[in-house]
């Protein structure tokens, strides 16, 4: 019973992931005040990049400093 069920909500969560990629954007607007092809956009990623970087460093320090103090108690 539990292998039918693992198939079937994989069957399950396939079907709706498919679902809704087949859905399309819509077009832009014919006339968007721009010329020639433009990639991206001009989102401001420095403030929120050294927040995770400071965060992911203080987590590693941690996960040592834990590591370490498990080794010196054996």
């Amino acid at each position: 019973m539990k292998k039918i069920s693992i198939i079937l909500a994989a069957v399950l969560g396939l079907t709706i992931s498919s679902a809704t990629y087949a859905q399309a954007p819509p077009p832009p607007p014919p006339d968007h005040g721009s010329t020639g092809n433009q990639n991206g956009g001009n989102a401001p990623i420095g403030s929120g990049l050294l927040i995770l970087l400071g965060l992911g460093a203080a987590y590693g320090g941690k996960k040592l400093y834990d590591a370490r103090k498990e080794t010196l108690e054996e």
